[in-house]
């Protein structure tokens, strides 16, 4: 069966942290695709928020 898991953190280093835990109990040839995307959204007059989110899809 082919599943997703999706990350969404608004620091790129918490991404990363959190993918690599998951990535390191899953093995290789199980993993079929990561997706990722940054959105960047204009809060009040000069804060922005960025969203930094990947998907994985992989063989369950």
């Amino acid at each position: 069966m082919i599943q997703v898991k999706v990350f969404d953190h608004e620091h790129e280093k918490d991404l990363e942290k959190e993918m690599n835990r998951f990535l390191g109990r899953l093995d290789e040839d199980k993993l079929l695709d990561i997706k990722y995307n940054v959105a960047v959204m204009q809060e009040e007059e000069d804060d922005q928020i960025y969203c930094f989110s990947a998907m994985v899809v992989y063989r369950a």
